[in-house]
C-alpha cells in the first residue's frame, strides 16, 4: 500500500486478500524507521510485536474468519499510553525510570481488536505540558510539511507520524488543545470527543478533569470509523459516562437536514490566515450567521488556572525530588501551579459551570459553531514570540487561544485542514458540537472533505 493509502482501503484491501496485513505492516515499518531520524516521531517502535499481530490477522483473514473492520491498519499511539513491555515515559526523563506496563491502554486494546496494529509510540511535549511539540529530552518532532517548522503538541510525534505517511492514524490526548493544534499545523483532521467519551484508561493523566483522548488521521472518514470501534463504557475511567455506542462512519455521508451552523466573532474571530480559513469553510458551507460567545477570555484564563493547579497537584512529589530532571519551561510553569490560592482555582470552577451553560444555550439554535484551530500556521522550531492581536507576545501559551476554551467545557470537537491559496503550510478550523453529537461534526468534515475544501495529503517529501 502506499503511503497515502487510507484506514477504509487498507482494512477493505486485507479482508478482500489483495494485500496482507504483514505486508502492509513491514511498509509501515519501513518507513518509521527510514524516515524517524529526519521527523524524531516515535520513541519505541514495535517490530516484532507488530509482525506477530499482522501473522494474527492474515491467518483470520485468509481462514475465513473476522479480521474485523480495521483489519490490517498500522496506527501510533503519543508515549503516554499504556503499552505492554513499553515504560510509559508521557514525554518525560523521570518516567523512564518506571517499570514497563503490563497491559495496553484501554483504546489501544479496542483498535487491535478491530483489527489494527500498532507500530510504535510517539514523541510528545513533558506531561502533555506544551503546544510547541519541542520536547527537552527526545528533540522536537518535525513538521513533513517543512521541517523547520513544528508539529504542534503535545501529540506532536502522532501528527508528524500521521502527515508523513507512516501511519493512516495514529492516537493523541487533549487536554487544552494537544490534538486539534498539531492537526492544524500539520494538516490533518483530528477529533477530540465529549468529554467521558473515550476511556482514558491506561493513558498517563495530566489534568484530570480536562483530559480527553482521541485520533488524528488524513480523512474525516478514517476518523469515524476508528471512533466507532473505541466507544464504550470503561468503568476503569471514572469520567466515562454510560451512554449506548453511537456509529457514525455508516452514517457520514447523509447530512443532517436543515444543519444549523453559525461562525463565531470576537474573541474567536482571528486574524490573517487563522480568519481567512474559517471564512473558507463559510463560504462551502453556505454559512453566514455569526453568534458572539461571551466570557471566551475569562474561560481561557480559568481554564490556564486549573490546569497548573490540578498539574502541580499531580507532579507534586517529582517536583519535590527530581526538579533538575525536568524540562525546566514545564517545571517552572508547575512549581508555578503550586502557589495559586485555592480561592483563585474555586472562582475558576465556578466560572467553568457559568461558560458551559452560556455555550450549551446557543447550541439550542444552532447544531455546530465554526472557529480557527490556532492563530497561525506553523511557526519555526525554537521561536519564542509571534503576533497575536497585532501584538507580539510569547508563543507557547498563546497557540491554544482558541482550543482551551472548548476543552475546558467538553464539548466535542473536529479540526479540519485548510490549504489557503498562497500559503505553504496548512491551518486548521474546528467544528464544534453539542455534548454527544460527535456525529454532527464529523458529518460536517466529511462534507468538507468530499468537497475538496478540508484536506490532508501526505506530505510531499514523504509521499
Amino acid at each position: 500500500m502506499t503511503p497515502s493509502a487510507s484506514a477504509l482501503e487498507i482494512a477493505e484491501s486485507v479482508r478482500d486478500g489483495r494485500v496482507t496485513a504483514r505486508s502492509v505492516v513491514e511498509a509501515a515499518l519501513s518507513r518509521a524507521h527510514g524516515h524517524n531520524q529526519a521527523l524524531d516521531a516515535f520513541t519505541d517502535i514495535v517490530d516484532d510485536r507488530a509482525r506477530d499481530r499482522a501473522d494474527v490477522i492474515d491467518g483470520l483473514a485468509h481462514g475465513g474468519g473476522d479480521p474485523g473492520p480495521l483489519a490490517g491498519v498500522p496506527f501510533a499511539a503519543k508515549n503516554l499510553y499504556d503499552i505492554a513491555g513499553l515504560t510509559t515515559r508521557a514525554g518525560s526523563k523521570i518516567n523512564r525510570g518506571n517499570r514497563p506496563a503490563k497491559a495496553d491502554a484501554t483504546l489501544i486494546r479496542r483498535l487491535e481488536a478491530a483489527g489494527a496494529i500498532l507500530v510504535g509510540a510517539c514523541n510528545m511535549d513533558e506531561y502533555a505540558y506544551g503546544f510547541v511539540g519541542e520536547n527537552a529530552h527526545d528533540g522536537p518532532s518535525r513538521n513533513p510539511h517543512d521541517l523547520d517548522h513544528m508539529t504542534g503538541g503535545s501529540s506532536a510525534g502522532p501528527a508528524a507520524a500521521v502527515a508523513a505517511g507512516i501511519v493512516p492514524i495514529s492516537l493523541g490526548s487533549d487536554t487544552n488543545g494537544s490534538i486539534r493544534v498539531p492537526a492544524s499545523f500539520c494538516g490533518l483532521f483530528g477529533l477530540k470527543a465529549t468529554y467521558g467519551r473515550l476511556s482514558r484508561a491506561g493513558t498517563f493523566p495530566f489534568v484530570a478533569s480536562l483530559d480527553h483522548v482521541g485520533p488524528l488521521g488524513r480523512s474525516a472518514r478514517d476518523l469515524a470509523l476508528v471512533y466507532d470501534v473505541m466507544q464504550g463504557f470503561d468503568e476503569a475511567d471514572p469520567a466515562m459516562t454510560k451512554r449506548p455506542n453511537e456509529p457514525v462512519a455508516s452514517r457520514l455521508k447523509h447530512m443532517i437536514p436543515g444543519v444549523r451552523i453559525a461562525m463565531a466573532d470576537g474573541y474567536f474571530a482571528g486574524d490573517g490566515v487563522a480568519r481567512e480559513a474559517v471564512l473558507h469553510v463559510a463560504k462551502a458551507l453556505d454559512v453566514t450567521r455569526v453568534v458572539s460567545i461571551a466570557d471566551a477570555h475569562a474561560a481561557r484564563a480559568a481554564a490556564f488556572l486549573i490546569t497548573m493547579a490540578e498539574g502541580a497537584t499531580l507532579h507534586l512529589d517529582r517536583l519535590r525530588n527530581w526538579p533538575g530532571s525536568f524540562d525546566p519551561d514545564v517545571r517552572d510553569r508547575l512549581l508555578a501551579g503550586t502557589l495559586l490560592p485555592a480561592a483563585w482555582v474555586g472562582q475558576s470552577q465556578k466560572l467553568r459551570r457559568h461558560f458551559r451553560e452560556n455555550v450549551l444555550k446557543l447550541f439550542d439554535g444552532l447544531d455546530a459553531i465554526l472557529v480557527p484551530s490556532t492563530p497561525m500556521t506553523a511557526p519555526l522550531i525554537g521561536q519564542k514570540t509571534a503576533m497575536f492581536g497585532g501584538v507580539e507576545m510569547p508563543l507557547r501559551p498563546h497557540i491554544g487561544i482558541f482550543t482551551q476554551p472548548f476543552s475546558f467545557i467538553g464539548l466535542p470537537v473536529v479540526s479540519v485542514p485548510v490549504w489557503l491559496k498562497g500559503e505553504t503550510l496548512p491551518i486548521g478550523v474546528q467544528i464544534i458540537a453539542p455534548p454527544w453529537r460527535e456525529d454532527i461534526a464529523l458529518r460536517i468534515a466529511h462534507q468538507l472533505e468530499t468537497a475538496g475544501i478540508a484536506k490532508a495529503p501526505v506530505a510531499q517529501a514523504f509521499a
